[in-house]
């Protein structure tokens, strides 16, 4: 029998060495922050109704929301607001048909990025 002729393929990009595109990053924060700002009005509702049921309560639910974890879950609200806003209206470009180049789009991206954390700091600082 004859010998099978071995064919030299390259080999796939390591993961140590591949780099996620902007574009795809900011497409999959956009999923992720829409789904965790659950999360934040999930603690707001129950801090909500915590005071409206009994003072007792509303110190258990008040202790959670002015904790450090209370802190961490809405100041990460405050940037994923931010960073989903920012995310819709460069979808709304896009289907304007605009911003549709590589270019545009990854300039896009980097705004939302950026736009997000600015945006959530200057939310910091004036609540």
């Amino acid at each position: 029998m004859a010998e099978p002729r071995r064919i030299e393929r390259p080999l796939s990009p390591h993961l140590q060495i591949y780099r996620l595109p902007t574009l795809a990053i900011t497409s999959i924060l956009t999923r992720i922050t829409g789904n965790a700002l659950i999360v934040g009005v999930l603690l707001a509702v129950w801090w909500l109704l915590a005071a409206a049921t009994s003072d007792s309560y509303f110190a258990i639910a008040n202790a959670v929301a002015t904790s450090w974890f209370g802190d961490l879950v809405f100041l990460g609200s405050a940037w994923a607001v931010w960073f989903h806003l920012l995310a819709g209206v460069r979808h709304l470009i896009f289907d304007a048909g605009r911003g549709l180049d590589l270019a545009t789009a990854e300039k896009l991206a980097w705004a939302c990025i950026i736009g997000s954390v600015l945006l959530t700091g200057l939310t910091v600082v004036l609540v």
